[in-house]
């Protein structure tokens, strides 16, 4: 074992270094550190504290990494797990931290600094390209910490920091009492607004699609929707193939967003007969057109049979619903009513999480389900009992 060597330095000081052989990096590449020390006993306790970490596989390996950099490494690990889109939204989550954070060397990085950084986002983060005046949502400040801890749990386990500085780090209770009380968040429709909407566009020739939606689709899903995954027989559609956007521009067809997404699902009898009715326009607009015309396969298309995106389907249901002087929402808030409608009515959770294309029944619930005081009002009719005055009912 090598034992440290005497230096003189210029100013006549002297030292002691040495070399300890660290093992390898995650490339394999040899790892070789100076140690330099006042006193050869003080680089002999340095070595063998390296040396008795390796051998414990705790030891962490100095590095000149950049939080900028290991995040870039870290996006392209998580290509093999996750798409295209999902990693873009991903690239603008972490916007910020590449900005406020990315300088910093990844082994320098602590707990301060990440909470420093939530807490600058929480006073004054805006997205990038929206509204100035809006601030960050307490959510998607929230988002932005989910995709930062993900990316140093991958740093821990790769040894290149001893732990994760942004595990316990989030947004104070009072700026999540603030954004909750101040911001201002979009309502699901309920269901006399869905029932104004669907008799309102009975006539409409997209009516078929959109009540796809008002079913629980994803706009993705209802938009990658083919002939030949709906069987108007016995009434059932399968959800394999999806065609969303990627940064609002470029139409991408994919597979389902995940496993459970991939189901197939009972018509009910509204979607059901405007499917058929549906195809057989489409059978009289293909032969009007004639050679014109474009067989794609695909359910929402235009008159000539071009597939339309979900910028279509959403600039569509937009004009109608300014057209019936109706409260505007997303489409794929649509999914927020049918799931809170099923599930005030006894869907069993199973079901529920089913037929959203979820794994986790819980996960729909939290994120999908909003109660009203409406929808409690059969509770309230339960309670009418305390006032009855009669006994036997209250057992």
């Amino acid at each position: 074992m090598a034992e440290p060597k005497r230096i003189l330095l210029a100013g006549g000081k002297v030292r002691y270094r040495l070399m300890v052989d660290a093992g390898r990096d995650e490339n394999s590449k040899r790892v070789q550190l100076t140690v330099t020390r006042d006193t050869a006993k003080a680089c002999r306790e340095e070595r063998d504290r390296v040396l008795h970490q390796r051998s414990a596989g705790t030891f962490i390996a100095p590095s000149k990494v950049t939080v900028s950099e290991w995040l870039d490494q870290w996006l392209e690990y998580k290509r093999r797990d996750v798409e295209e889109t999902t990693i873009r939204a991903y690239k603008l989550a972490l916007v910020h931290v590449h900005e406020q954070l990315g300088h910093v060397r990844l082994q320098e990085l602590t707990e301060d600094m990440v909470q420093e950084f939530v807490d600058s986002l929480v006073a004054g983060g805006r997205r990038k390209g929206g509204d100035p005046s809006k601030r960050l949502a307490i959510s998607y400040i929230d988002h932005i910490l989910i995709r930062l801890r993900s990316a140093l749990r991958r740093a821990v386990l790769r040894k290149l920091v001893p732990v994760n500085v942004a595990a316990e780090v989030r947004p104070s209770l009072a700026d999540k009492k603030t954004d909750k009380r101040e911001r201002e968040r979009p309502k699901p429709w309920t269901v006399t607004e869905v029932q104004l909407f669907i008799r309102g566009i009975a006539e409409d020739r997209l009516f078929a699609p959109l009540l796809l939606s008002l079913m629980g689709l994803r706009p993705a899903e209802v938009c990658g929707q083919r002939w030949a995954d709906i069987d108007l027989e016995d009434g059932l559609l399968s959800i394999a193939l999806t065609r969303t956007m990627v940064g609002n521009k470029t139409v991408l067809e994919k597979d389902t967003k995940t496993a459970a997404g991939e189901r197939a699902l009972p018509l009910p009898r509204g979607p059901w007969e405007a499917l058929r009715q549906l195809r057989a326009r489409q059978a009289a607009e293909k032969l009007a057109a004639g050679e014109a015309y474009t067989e794609s396969g695909f359910v929402v298309v235009d008159e000539i049979g071009r597939p339309l995106n979900t910028r279509h389907l959403r600039e569509h249901a937009y004009r109608l619903m300014r057209d019936l002087d109706l409260r505007r929402v997303r489409l794929y808030d649509a999914r927020h009513s049918v799931l809170t409608t099923l599930a005030v009515s006894g869907v069993p959770d199973v079901i529920l999480a089913a037929w959203a294309g979820h794994t986790n029944a819980s996960f729909t619930k939290k994120k999908y389900v909003h109660i009203a005081a409406e929808d409690m009002r059969g509770a309230a009719a339960a309670l009418d009992v305390f006032h009855t005055g009669d006994r036997k009912a209250l057992g």
